[in-house]
């Protein structure tokens, strides 16, 4: 597999409150996650970072030869975990009273890979058919509205309030994860990504960057640069990952 990843903090904001991951598990499973932290300076940061973690700590070792309903809850509980750790964070630091983050995460194999997600990250796979597929689904209150037939996805995508998020690990006790899996192929891609890309860029400028005949950092680097000409206005973090006989290097970063 080939690994690219790229983080911004953008045009307008001080602080990066992203945080990324990607490494490979001890049996040779690629694990990636995107956080994006809400809260502001000593909060967001510190929710996204704790997150991703506490992630990559349960899963390192993760065990050989597991089927994929064991590993979606192996992820799951590992993000639930995360939800405890960050929670009571903030309930112990009131500095940091309200902070919340972002997850989507994914384990990997030659074959595919289980997600899991919360808020309004997003994770997409491109097949060898070029189609861009968003495997998850927003948790933000536009969506909910797309769903209940109140709006359109273009009356979404200008909507005064298209970033308020309706799910966030941190932010409760108890918290829904939603879980989902995936097959691919030799040259297909998974791409992670905050919303600092996805309020940017438009699905099909990333399908046409991740097409380009260059490599997948150069791919990820363009992506990033586009939605800083786009204006930047948010954190901007994004992690690839493409099927290919290369071997594996492990990276991480925030």
């Amino acid at each position: 597999m080939e690994i690219a990843m790229n983080s911004h903090v953008g045009c307008v904001r001080q602080i990066n409150e992203d945080y990324y991951a990607c490494v490979v598990t001890l049996h040779g499973k690629v694990l990636a996650i995107v956080a994006d932290g809400m809260g502001g300076h000593r909060a967001g940061d510190v929710a996204s970072r704790m997150a991703v973690e506490r992630i990559v700590r349960e899963l390192r070792d993760l065990e050989a030869d597991l089927d994929p309903t064991d590993e979606r809850e192996k992820l799951m509980d590992a993000i639930l975990h995360a939800n405890e750790e960050v929670y009571t964070y903030a309930e112990e630091h009131p500095e940091c009273s309200g902070m919340g983050t972002t997850v989507v995460a994914t384990l990997l194999g030659p074959e595919g890979g289980v997600t899991a997600h919360i808020g309004d990250s997003r994770i997409y796979l491109l097949n060898g058919t070029s189609d861009l597929i968003q495997h998850t689904e927003d948790h933000t209150l536009v969506q909910e509205l797309i769903k209940s037939g109140q709006i359109s996805a273009e009356e979404a995508a200008v909507h005064p309030q298209r970033n308020v998020v309706m799910r966030a690990l941190g932010t409760e006790k108890d918290v829904r994860i939603d879980l989902g899996s995936f097959t691919w192929s030799q040259g297909d891609v998974i791409l992670l990504c905050s919303d600092g890309l996805t309020n940017k860029v438009t699905s099909a400028a990333i399908r046409k960057e991740l097409e380009a005949p260059v490599t997948l950092q150069e791919q990820v680097d363009a992506l990033v640069q586009q939605a800083i000409d786009a204006g930047g206005t948010d954190n901007i973090t994004l992690v690839a990952v493409r099927n290919t006989s290369m071997v594996v290097n492990e990276g991480r970063g925030g």
